[in-house]
């Protein structure tokens, strides 16, 4: 049997990032080759993967990275079982990680199929499901392209949101990070009106129409009623529109204009665990 030593297990490990008896076995294992155990290891994974993989996962950390140039940005979700494992720094640091690979991607299925340290990411979340023991996948994936492009993590990395605003002006790193606070806090359904979808406007109307017959209003009135309260709808659940929360004076809009008269917001992003 080969002997295995204390350095050959703690670059196993740092490559890996399993433990030192998982290491040490494998290396037993594999009788000191050191890519047969990095291959018995993740087999370990696939193995806990399949086990669990009906294993509710909506723990984790949501991150939001931001190109250098603010014109792009992605959120991510890396899933987890347990908020004990979310607050893992390893777990937390390969979350930015592959967030930060993300950026060059389009598609929740390209950044899976990605190479990562050389293996697909999806294979990186197998091995560090057998790492860990539970269940670790992707769960969101938002990316967003606008002129301008701002970023925000709530405190614990529950929520990130992504804004994009119409221009690099002064002021915008500002007033996007801010907007992006309110996406995070108020969690609108939609940009504005138009992009409200079609089933939550005709699901509101009915609500309305039927809070109005239960006070007994006449039925000839309802639609113009309920019109009223679905205007109220989109003040409140779409993000222009919104009262901002740093100055409730103000729609969001307006805030955004106060910085520069011809700034919009373009677009957003919300991705949120639990």
């Amino acid at each position: 049997m080969a002997k295995i030593t204390a350095a050959e297990v703690n670059k196993l490990r740092q490559t890996t990032g399993a433990g030192m008896m998982d290491c040490k076995n494998a290396l037993v294992e594999a009788e000191g080759d050191f890519d047969l155990a990095i291959e018995i290891l993740r087999k370990k994974g696939q193995k806990v993967a399949a086990k669990r993989a009906d294993r509710d996962s909506s723990e984790g950390a949501a991150i939001a990275k931001v190109n250098a140039d603010n014109t792009t940005g992605v959120i991510i979700s890396l899933n987890c079982e347990t908020d004990f494992v979310a607050k893992n720094d390893t777990f937390v640091a390969l979350a930015n990680d592959l967030a930060d690979l993300a950026l060059n991607f389009d598609t929740k299925e390209d950044f899976l199929n990605a190479d990562y340290k050389g293996i697909t990411v999806q294979d990186k979340l197998t091995e560090q499901t057998g790492v860990i023991g539970e269940k670790i996948e992707i769960g969101g994936f938002s990316k967003l392209s606008a002129p301008f492009v701002g970023s925000y993590i709530h405190a614990g990395n529950k929520i990130a949101t992504l804004v994009g605003l119409s221009a690099a002006v002064e002021g915008a790193d500002v007033a996007a990070k801010d907007v992006a606070m309110q996406a995070a806090a108020m969690n609108p359904v939609a940009l504005n009106e138009e992009g409200v979808d079609q089933s939550i406007i005709d699901k509101e109307i009915e609500i309305a129409k039927d809070q109005l017959r239960q006070e007994g209003k006449p039925e000839a009135m309802l639609d113009n009623i309920a019109k009223g309260k679905l205007n109220r709808f989109f003040k409140d659940n779409t993000l222009v529109n919104q009262d901002f929360i740093k100055d409730s004076k103000q729609s969001v809009a307006q805030y955004v204009k106060s910085v520069d008269s011809k700034l919009e917001v373009t677009g957003f992003k919300r991705v949120a665990l639990g």
